[in-house]
């Protein structure tokens, strides 16, 4: 039984309670008597909610089905919404990277929902149960908080956005530095590969102190076909020029 064996509800309000299960939050008003249906903080690997019940008997008394009794207890579960919106707050602004904020999305979300049917809730309660003062604090503090959640979502989702971006960018410069490098290489082995193979084409074993007219004659042909392959490298593609079509 989710209802406590001491709380002395009507029957119209009892069949209007699952034994088992809390079911969705909301507030259910009969003969006086109301239950407020609430959920605690849910986590991202929850896979079902955990409620509590708060109710208020016709003479204002207010009592709870776990935690704090009384109205401080309705008090509590509200500012437990609110400290953790501050945390998340705290960690989004302090996430280094792009899967850090992902983090606290996952924490974040399961919260804004819940913030936003425990306020749906509480202005139903606030409707069904005039003038009473805790119900309006309540409702309107939970409205904080659902408003604070859900900038906190939008700004979650634009700094992921940004970084990616920012990220993607940083990679296309890499990228283009990798290309940049690779053709400065290009150039290098383009000018030095004649003279390397002439050299072992024809052999270079020259006596210590000596240098020939054939050293020089080879190394000016080597260059002077490395200049010519670099000239290659370097030089861009042209354009295929067809014959231009004659206009009538």
């Amino acid at each position: 039984m989710i209802v406590p064996a001491t709380w002395s509800l009507p029957d119209a309000l009892r069949r209007r309670l699952s034994p088992t299960t809390y079911g969705r939050q909301r507030a259910i008003f009969e003969e006086g008597h109301l239950v407020l249906v609430l959920h605690k903080p849910p986590k991202p690997e929850d896979a079902s909610r955990e409620g509590v019940l708060f109710w208020r008997n016709p003479a204002g008394e207010w009592q709870a089905s776990r935690g704090i009794a009384g109205a401080s207890g309705l008090k509590r579960h509200v500012q437990e919404y609110a400290a953790l919106e501050t945390a998340l707050t705290d960690a989004y602004e302090d996430a280094a990277d792009t899967a850090a904020l992902f983090k606290v999305l996952e924490a974040a979300t399961p919260l804004a929902r819940a913030a936003r049917n425990m306020h749906q809730a509480l202005q139903s309660a606030r409707e069904a149960v005039q003038g009473e003062p805790l119900l309006i604090e309540m409702r309107d503090s939970a409205s904080d908080v659902e408003r604070n959640f859900d900038l906190l979502l939008e700004d979650i989702r634009n700094e992921i956005q940004y970084r990616t971006v920012r990220e993607g960018e940083e990679q296309a410069r890499l990228s283009r530095e990798v290309v940049r490098a690779g053709h400065r290489l290009n150039i290098l082995a383009a000018l030095f590969l004649p003279v390397t193979a002439i050299a072992s084409l024809f052999g270079m074993n020259l006596p210590d102190g000596q240098t020939g007219p054939v050293f020089w004659l080879v190394v000016v042909v080597g260059f002077g076909l490395g200049a010519a392959l670099a000239v290659w490298v370097l030089a861009k593609p042209k354009e295929n020029e067809g014959a231009n079509p004659r206009r009538l």
